[in-house]
């Protein structure tokens, strides 16, 4: 390997290193989370903002329509009330969900995670969504409104848009990527695991990105994995996730990926360590009985 060659690599290392934040949890299993970058983000927010274009113009059409039928000048204010819940919990309501992430998210591979390990909380999300309308949404709509009626001076728009860009861009001078409501809430945006349940609960434990002790692995029994196997192909987002926020309290595990893909590598692991054994005549039933 040529010097240029071995010295690109570790420069490709080092990016990659600097991108990963560790959890060490009270049983010192060292977890690691990846960073999203800004692109991405960017990306995801882009997409978002797409989706929720399309969803108010045909509101606005629907509005303009009951305004020439009804001669009224409230649809206007009603416009605006709907423009701003629509926007607002878009990204409130999905980040409030099981995978913790809006569609553009979930399309770009990344959602959003509490920075102590934790579930994340209504408080945080709406936190970190409520600042977006600071740093961006507002400041930007109240000088496009402005414009138009002529309202504003070109120093005060420069101004408007700087404030924007200043807020706006903050998390591409801080390592952890974050933005003004991520450092207030407590997140991080990073990477996602994905993955198809049905077609993967019969597979290996080779490919599992997670990886649990045999102390993790051993609070477990037959019966809880029976009761597991069929939450994964119940595939019901509300009971995946009351479950693996069980096992995460019960071996110490903080909240770093989404529930299917805990659950499943938990699964997989679990049955190969139950295999293993009884190979050598030892059968544990449950959680209750000795291992």
């Amino acid at each position: 390997m040529s010097v240029a060659a071995a010295q690109a690599n570790a420069k490709s290392r080092d990016a990659r290193a600097k991108k990963i934040r560790q959890f060490i949890t009270p049983e010192g299993v060292d977890l690691e989370l990846k960073i999203a970058s800004s692109g991405l983000r960017f990306g995801a927010l882009l997409v978002d903002i797409i989706l929720i274009q399309i969803i108010l113009l045909a509101f606005s059409l629907l509005m303009l329509w009951i305004g020439l039928a009804s001669q009224s000048d409230t649809t206007i204010a009603i416009w605006m009330l709907g423009a701003f819940l629509l926007r607002t919990f878009w990204f409130i309501g999905f980040e409030l969900g099981s995978r913790a992430a809006t569609p553009g998210k979930r399309l770009m591979g990344i959602r959003v995670v509490a920075r102590d390990g934790g579930r994340l909380t209504a408080d945080a999300v709406v936190a970190r969504n409520l600042i977006r309308e600071l740093e961006l949404f507002l400041p930007l709509m109240m000088l496009g409104v402005g414009a138009a009626e002529d309202m504003v001076s070109g120093w005060t728009m420069a101004a408007g848009v700087l404030w924007s860009l200043t807020l706006s861009l903050f998390l591409l001078f801080n390592r952890d990527r974050m933005r003004m409501g991520d450092l207030i809430a407590g997140t991080w945006v990073v990477m996602a695991q994905r993955i198809k349940l049905d077609a993967e609960i019969a597979a290996g434990t080779a490919g599992d990105a997670m990886q649990f002790s045999e102390a993790e692995l051993a609070v477990y029994g037959i019966f809880e994995l029976q009761e597991l196997e069929r939450v994964l192909r119940g595939n019901d987002a509300r009971a995946m996730r009351e479950v693996a926020d069980a096992i995460r309290a019960k071996i110490g595990r903080p909240v770093a990926e989404e529930d299917d893909a805990f659950l499943l590598s938990y699964y997989r692991q679990l049955k190969a360590r139950l295999e293993r054994k009884l190979l050598f005549g030892k059968r544990r039933e449950d959680k209750y009985a000795s291992d």
